[in-house]
This record gives C-alpha cells, structure tokens and sequence, in this order.
C-alpha cells in the first residue's frame, strides 16, 4: 500500500500560510530526526515553512553528529515554548499522539506518519502508520511518489535512520525498506554515512554496559538487566540490543530507574514472543507499554513503583515471565 497522495496534497494546502510543527517522539533517534528532517524538505518543496522539534534531549553521539554534519536544525521543547500556539498544527512523526513516547505540546496534532502499530485514530486530518522497519523509509517513499528528489544531505539522513532502525537491514526489514534504500543511496553522501558510522560510543556508555553486565539474569531464554541510575532512552536500547546478541537469548529486556519511574526496552527474535504484546501485558496498571512484535518499550510510572514490593527487581522478572 502506497501513501495517499490525494489525502496528503490536500493537508498540504491546508497548511499553507500556517506555522507548522513536525514532533518527533521524546528523546528522538537518527530515524525520527531523519524522517522529520525529510519532510520538511517536502513542506518547504511546496512553500509550506515548518519547525522540527522534540521533547526530551538528544543523547546520543552518533545522533548529535548526524544533525551537525547533515546540518539539521530540530528546536527542543524549551526552545519553542514562547513561541508554539494551541492553534498552530503539529505533525507527528516516528510517533502517535497517545502513543507513551511523546509528549502532549500545545498544538493541534492534525496529522501522524508512523511505521509503529497503530494506537487509535486521533481524527487526524491525515494518517499513514503503516508496518516498516524504519519511518524514514515511508518519508522516501512520499519523495518518489511525489516525483521530488531529496536533496544530498536530506538523503542521508533518510538512509542513516533507515540503516540505525532496522539494526543495518537485520530487524523489522520490509521490501519497501530494501526498496527506498535503493532509491536513496544515489542521492546520499558516503562520506558522511561513514563519519555517523564510526566513534558511536561516548565513555559514559560503557559505565551503563557496565552495569547492565554485573545485573544481567537469563531465565528460560530471557534476558533481563537492570541499570541501577539514569539512562537515555536511546542508550537503553542500544544495551537491550546488545543483550540480544547472546547466544541465550531471544528475548531482552533492559530497564533504567530515572525521576518519572522506571523505562524499559524490550527486544524478540522469537517470532511467538511478540514484544510489544509482552511488555504491555507486563505493565498493565502499573504503567504502559508497546511496540513493534520484535521491538518495543515501556515504562512504570513513578507512583505505582512501590507496587513492586521490597524487591523491585525480582518482581519485574516474574511480570515479564508470566506474561510471556
């Protein structure tokens, strides 16, 4: 299934003459960024101007490069707080409005572009949340249904969130994504992909690799670790993936304590242990969760942590087993 191009043409006059917001999820990643990134260029190939912007931080090394070297400017919540009105329309992007991962801004959320399952039809003006490994790949997709060429640097970033979310081509891929990488690579920059490739990590990560290492539990296939201080979302995945790559595990589950409760990331590549299933059924009534089948996330939130009991660590094991 294509976009549809009709449905999406006329949100597009709509948004003419308007101050357009595209927000990604909180704590965006190389796929949210690019994907945003990508469709403003679009809105801008239409005379449509719009502000990229985010909640959270972005707190990633290789993220923080790509938006230097692809020269991409995304305004943080603080950043566009005096200026954001209830009236103004807010695109979603990598997210959904209700989805868990993504702050309510002032705004009115009239459209949602998403390749994660489908939380409930908000009324958007437009909707397009359709099952692929990476959003960047559906942003590709709307270039070359549309008849417009990305430009270098846009191209990149579509193609570097494309490769970062599917775990280079190894998770969640689709024909469409072997498909858009395709179509991408021509108009990107190698020089630049390589640079976003190499000196990933940053120092404070292997004090979290860590700490994941000494905290680690397999049960019956399952790996568990608990991080005992903050992390970034994405460096909570990153870890999770990691623990995925043991040889007796097929299913990862990472979880951090922070202020506002405990984050999860959960990872499967047993096709009958669907991950975002799992983790919404684990924390039902004490938080949510979801996601794709082999990737999802969750979070407890901080008021029901001593629902837990004395040992916090135990009980989210049991959670996760019982529901598996």
């Amino acid at each position: 299934m294509k976009m549809k191009k009709d449905e999406f043409l006329a949100m597009l006059d709509y948004l003419k003459g308007k101050n357009v917001y595209i927000q990604t999820h909180n704590f965006p990643d190389p796929d949210a960024i690019g994907s945003a990134y990508g469709l403003a260029g679009i809105l801008s190939h239409y005379g449509i101007c719009s502000t990229l912007c985010y909640v959270g931080q972005i707190d990633r090394v290789n993220t923080k490069k790509m938006t230097d070297l692809c020269k991409i400017r995304i305004c943080s919540e603080e950043e566009i707080r005096e200026d954001l009105k209830s009236e103004d329309p807010i695109i979603c992007v990598d997210s959904q409005k209700g989805g868990g991962n993504i702050k309510d801004l002032p705004g009115d959320e009239i459209a949602c572009i998403d390749h994660h399952p489908l939380v409930t039809d908000e009324g958007y003006r437009y909707l397009d949340v359709r099952k692929t490994g990476s959003c960047s790949t559906l942003i590709a997709e709307y270039y070359q249904v549309l008849g417009l060429t990305p430009d270098c640097l846009r191209a990149t970033a579509l193609l570097y969130g494309l490769k970062m979310d599917t775990l280079h081509f190894t998770r969640g891929v689709t024909e469409m994504d072997i498909r858009m990488f395709a179509y991408l690579f021509p108009y990107s920059d190698a020089q630049i992909l390589r640079a976003l490739t190499s000196n990933s990590l940053e120092f404070n990560d292997l004090r979290a690799y860590g700490a994941a290492i000494e905290n680690i539990f397999v049960y019956h296939r399952t790996g568990f670790a608990g991080i005992p201080f903050a992390c970034p979302d994405a460096q909570i995945a990153v870890i999770c993936d990691f623990i995925l790559s043991l040889d007796e595990v097929e299913v990862a589950v990472v979880y951090a304590r922070r202020e506002s409760g405990i984050k999860f990331s959960v990872r499967s590549e047993n096709p009958d242990k669907d991950a975002g299933k799992l983790v919404a059924a684990a924390l039902a009534g004490l938080g949510s969760g979801g996601g794709h089948s082999f990737m999802a996330g969750g979070m407890i939130f901080e008021e029901n942590i001593e629902k837990l009991g004395p040992y916090p660590d135990q009980a989210i094991r049991e959670l996760f087993l019982e529901n598996e």
